[in-house]
């Protein structure tokens, strides 16, 4: 069953076409990443989606039904980057009081756990830190057991161990057959944890597959290795190199074709040490996909 499905859907604002002719269905029970530079329509598509903003043509269906319904029936959860918490309350009373809402909520104290709330559960929310006040909006976010789960830059104003942290927990919550549609600016965590990544560009698909489809389109690679204070002239006449980048004694050679790359870098006699050849990451695909659009 579709967990997700828009059919033609585009929305302007005046003038402005914020997402063109959008024909995307998700199944239930995967992950998908959501990317697309700023302006792209990423964020009105997550409006329509919630409905919160309304399509100017097309259809939005959230497990056959409208958003409107999905959403009061409990079924969909949302953590959005804006949203102050209530002052004055402590985590638990505000996670306490959003869970009263839905019909069936999540046991409050696996909420928490989920969350990483547990040991902070008394504080007020208003003096928590930036990372931690995401987690309550987390909390807040799967408080009904949502079948659909809508995440819009999720880990922003988390350091790195807390980053870790949260996806352990939505890696969790997935386990139990959920859906997941995430959007964020961390292309690794994208490539660690989506099973479908959806680009998108002035409001298109521009691109849409695993994460290893999604580089495997921009066929290019990374060569890396010592070169100490030898000269680095001709480097960039390698077959297939179209960048070189030298940074102290480390060059670094973008190519279409590292094999031949490497091949060649031997032949110049050059002494070659600490050699990495490595396929293009998701930020190279991301870069190469959005970049003309």
């Amino acid at each position: 069953m579709n967990a997700i499905a828009f059919t033609g859907v585009s929305k302007s604002y005046g003038t402005v076409r914020a997402v063109e002719a959008l024909d995307v269905t998700i199944d239930a029970g995967s992950t998908v990443a959501l990317l697309g530079p700023n302006g792209a329509g990423k964020s009105t598509s997550i409006g329509m989606l919630l409905g919160l903003v309304r399509p100017t043509a097309g259809e939005v269906r959230v497990f056959g039904e409208t958003p409107d319904t999905a959403v009061k029936r409990g079924q969909v959860g949302a953590m959005l980057q804006d949203g102050a918490l209530v002052p004055g309350l402590t985590v638990r009373e505000v996670v306490s009081f959003v869970r009263s809402m839905y019909p069936e909520p999540m046991p409050l104290e696996r909420i928490l756990e989920l969350a990483n709330l547990t040991d902070i559960a008394g504080r007020r929310v208003d003096r928590l830190s930036g990372g931690q006040t995401q987690r309550v909006r987390f909390a807040i976010a799967i408080a009904g057991a949502p079948r659909l789960l809508v995440l819009d830059e999720p880990t922003a104003a988390m350091d790195v161990e807390s980053r870790r942290s949260f996806w352990a927990s939505m890696r969790d919550y997935v386990n139990g057959g959920r859906t997941i549609l995430f959007a964020t600016h961390y292309l690794e965590e994208a490539d660690e944890n989506a099973d479908r990544v959806i680009v998108i560009a002035r409001g298109r698909v521009v691109a849409d597959g695993t994460p290893r489809q999604i580089k495997a389109m921009v066929g290019t690679g990374t060569v890396q290795f010592t070169i100490g204070d030898q000269p680095t002239a001709g480097l960039d006449a390698l077959p297939g190199v179209h960048t070189v980048d030298i940074r102290g004694p480390i060059a670094q050679l973008r190519t279409t074709d590292p094999d031949a790359t490497v091949q060649a870098l031997y032949a110049t006699g050059l002494r070659v040490t600490g050699l990495e050849v490595k396929g293009a990451d998701l930020e190279d695909a991301f870069v190469s996909l959005t970049r003309d659009r």
